[in-house]
């Protein structure tokens, strides 16, 4: 794994059922299985809430699920960062894959209280494959059974910010007084008309390059993002996977069917 990896706190971490919990591990590990057995890793066992594009409106709400639009990121590069906002730096990585710049819907999964899953939607229509979201030096042929890679929270926030997004906020982070803290001095009251959920932020006033944050299922943790594509290997959504849903479905285990 190389050094920014490393620095930034990016390793594998493991699914469980119905949770996904931190297990960071920094540089090479035992963890990591030999080619013959990474091949049989799949999207699926990290996720089990791809089939919900494919619910209907009486579908969702028979499982529990609220769908929640909250607005347009602009992504002047294309070049997307999923994270934990409150812990990055302007340097922090960008997906490697990159889209089209332009402005692209962002809309919550909430079930349970909670928001379960935020994607970005960049094309119409419905997925018929899926990739793990990795940053340049992941390697999905690395990884076995549960294990995954995504982005550590440590302030219970997750987002997507495009690069450009991401040295306006550090920028204005830089600008704050020492006793002062981003989200209590700057967010915060971005984030209350919202009950606190999710907001669209813009870092720097008259600049319309903003980012979409949002809680992080039930808080701090370990969480992957996945691409969603067409047929032609184009990107249809960019979605992570906050650890609440359990094959799209938005019920407590004892209530599902």
């Amino acid at each position: 794994m190389s050094g920014w990896l490393e620095r930034f706190g990016f390793g594998l971490g493991r699914t469980a059922r119905g949770l996904r919990r931190s297990i960071f591990v920094l540089g090479l590990s035992a963890a990591i299985p030999s080619p013959a057995m990474a091949a049989d890793w799949d999207p699926a066992t990290a996720s089990s809430n791809f089939g919900i594009f494919a619910l209907s409106d009486a579908q969702l709400a028979e499982r529990k699920i609220t769908v929640t639009s909250i607005g347009e990121l602009e992504l002047p590069t294309g070049e997307i960062i999923a994270c934990d906002p409150l812990i990055t730096t302007d340097d922090w990585p960008a997906r490697a894959r990159r889209v089209k710049p332009g402005h692209y819907p962002v809309t919550l999964f909430e079930a349970q209280g909670r928001v379960a899953a935020a994607f970005l939607r960049f094309r119409p229509g419905i997925p018929v494959r899926w990739e793990l979201a990795t940053l340049p030096g992941q390697d999905v042929s690395t990884l076995n059974g549960d294990e995954i890679f995504g982005y550590p929270v440590d302030a219970g926030l997750g987002s997507f910010m495009d690069k450009a997004a991401m040295a306006l906020m550090s920028a204005a982070q830089d600008k704050l007084k020492p006793d002062q803290n981003y989200y209590d001095d700057v967010l915060a009251a971005e984030f209350a008309p919202n009950q606190d959920r999710f907001v669209i932020h813009r870092p720097a006033a008259g600049n319309p390059v903003n980012i979409a944050m949002f809680w992080s299922g039930w808080g701090d943790g370990f969480y992957p993002s996945f691409w969603g594509l067409d047929a032609a290997g184009q990107p249809v959504v960019l979605i992570t996977d906050f650890g609440v849903l359990e094959n799209a479905d938005g019920r407590e285990s004892d209530q599902a069917k």
